[in-house]
């Protein structure tokens, strides 16, 4: 029965546009029964949940299926994320792994990184896991995401701060190994475009940034000038229409050198990464 209910469900995400109509189909019911995925087929039909109904309905209008579920996964983390806070996406993974192998090819021992923009706190997190003995700090402005932050966080050792990224942590300047962020990249005139569930349902404050999505991403450009050592690396993730764009913020007259774009999973231009330099 459940299955069958499952096929049903995944035609109406199908028809609402849901972009992974099947998989989301069966973590809802995965979720609802209190099951994971791959043992769908083991719930009795007296055991169906007619809840599951309740969450497709929610899918079905968009809602992000992290949202009905409650919990995001980023590499190998399980996060508790929800109304308030960026949900965190498959994307960014590839930035995140740049940024880990970049802190392990560093001749430190105990390498200093900040993650400006946290959200969730899934980047800093993901690096304090993967570089275990890394000091990791994590910056975010608004209070609703930092308590979702702070839920993650807790027993892990990411310190969190709220404060506005571009002049956070002056006690570190000049003594960061890397700056990692995935900040708001939007065009204010692109929010017709931008798929329902991060347009309504992600903080306006995490998507758009300026007439040409770039005016963060400035900002950022001098805050890790501020806070990294000479040699210490910078990553910020951009839109993929945005490729060519980004590495031109980090020119040799504002004190940087190798700046250059990187592609994701799908080979589209993804992130940019550029070196401090002694001035």
């Amino acid at each position: 029965m459940l299955l069958a209910e499952v096929a049903r469900a995944t035609q109406r995400l199908a028809d609402a546009g849901v972009p992974s109509p099947r998989f989301d189909a069966e973590e809802l019911a995965a979720h609802v029964h209190g099951t994971k995925r791959s043992t769908l087929h083991l719930v009795a039909d007296s055991d169906f949940d007619a809840r599951y109904w309740e969450a497709v309905a929610r899918r079905e209008a968009r809602e992000p299926l992290q949202h009905i579920t409650g919990r995001a996964f980023f590499r190998y983390l399980e996060l508790q994320v929800g109304p308030g806070v960026f949900v965190p996406r498959p994307e960014t993974e590839s930035v995140v792994g740049w940024a880990i192998d970049a802190v392990r090819a560093m001749d430190v021992a105990e390498p200093l990184v900040v993650d400006l923009c946290t959200g969730s706190g899934a980047i800093a997190l993901a690096l304090a896991q993967e570089v275990p003995r890394s000091r990791v700090h994590a910056v975010e402005l608004d209070e609703r995401a930092l308590g979702w932050a702070r839920k993650n966080a807790e027993g892990s050792r990411v310190v969190l701060h709220q404060g506005d990224a571009r002049e956070a942590l002056p006690e570190l300047a000049g003594q960061v190994d890397l700056v990692i962020s995935n900040p708001p990249y939007i065009p204010l005139g692109e929010w017709e475009h931008v798929a329902p569930e991060a347009r309504d349902h992600d903080p306006q404050l995490a998507l758009f940034s300026g007439e040409d999505g770039l005016d963060t991403i400035r900002g950022l450009e001098r805050a890790a000038h501020r806070l990294l050592r000479p040699g210490g690396m910078v990553v910020v993730e951009h839109a993929d229409t945005q490729g060519g764009q980004v590495p031109w913020i980090f020119t040799e007259d504002r004190g940087w050198a190798d700046a250059a774009d990187h592609p994701d999973l799908n080979n589209r231009p993804r992130f940019a990464t550029a070196r401090r330099v002694a001035r």
